[in-house]
């Protein structure tokens, strides 16, 4: 099968370099797992935002990291927000965390009309 390309959205990249090394070489496996059409152990459907978007997951050094991805837009995969899970209240996704997702997903679905 042949891979999807990645596409970013740049604040999503920008937000992502800030990662550790460590936490940056496993989200990369997992979009590379995503583009070639499976799902890796620790991606999940993200619910709320329609079919094909997906949330990475990952405990690195005692932090938590995620990742956003959606692969019903255009022929690519996008990454829609990369961001460090600061928040105790479970394994939930924070309320703003996903507010900006849907920002950005809703955005980038109208410029690729």
């Amino acid at each position: 099968m042949q891979s999807r390309p990645v596409s970013w959205i740049k604040a999503a990249r920008k937000d992502f370099e800030d990662f550790p090394p460590g936490a940056r070489f496993e989200m990369r496996e997992a979009l590379a797992t995503a583009a070639l059409g499976g799902k890796s152990d620790n991606a999940k459907p993200l619910t709320g935002f329609g079919p094909g978007v997906f949330e990475i997951a990952l405990k690195h050094r005692g932090d938590a990291w995620r990742v956003v991805y959606a692969v019903r837009i255009a022929d690519a995969l996008w990454v829609i927000h990369a961001f460090q899970k600061k928040s105790k209240s479970g394994s939930a996704t924070p309320k703003p965390e996903l507010d900006l997702v849907e920002q950005r997903l809703k955005r980038l679905r109208e410029q690729l009309r």
